[in-house]
């Protein structure tokens, strides 16, 4: 896996993205609870992803996530695996 630039993507400096030879991964490394709100954010950040490139998007955390946000985002096609 190698470090991409979310500069390329339009995403935020403090954004990490990692890439994988069938996905694009943005890794989320903290402690506290991922919740709806960081699940709109993170949707946000993939569609300006995938309007790039046609790569499966996953999310990998450390962090717990609510169960609301993690059917929302599997609805929305983000897998999501931890660290």
């Amino acid at each position: 896996m190698q470090d991409l630039s979310p500069k390329d993507y339009g995403l935020n400096a403090k954004v990490r993205l990692i890439q994988s030879e069938d996905h694009i991964g943005i890794v989320i490394d903290r402690k506290s609870r991922i919740i709806m709100k960081d699940g709109i954010r993170i949707l946000d950040q993939a569609e300006k992803i995938r309007k790039t490139t046609n790569n499966v998007i996953r999310l990998y955390t450390s962090a717990p996530v609510c169960s609301k946000t993690k059917v929302y985002l599997n609805k929305n096609n983000i897998l999501i695996d931890s660290i």
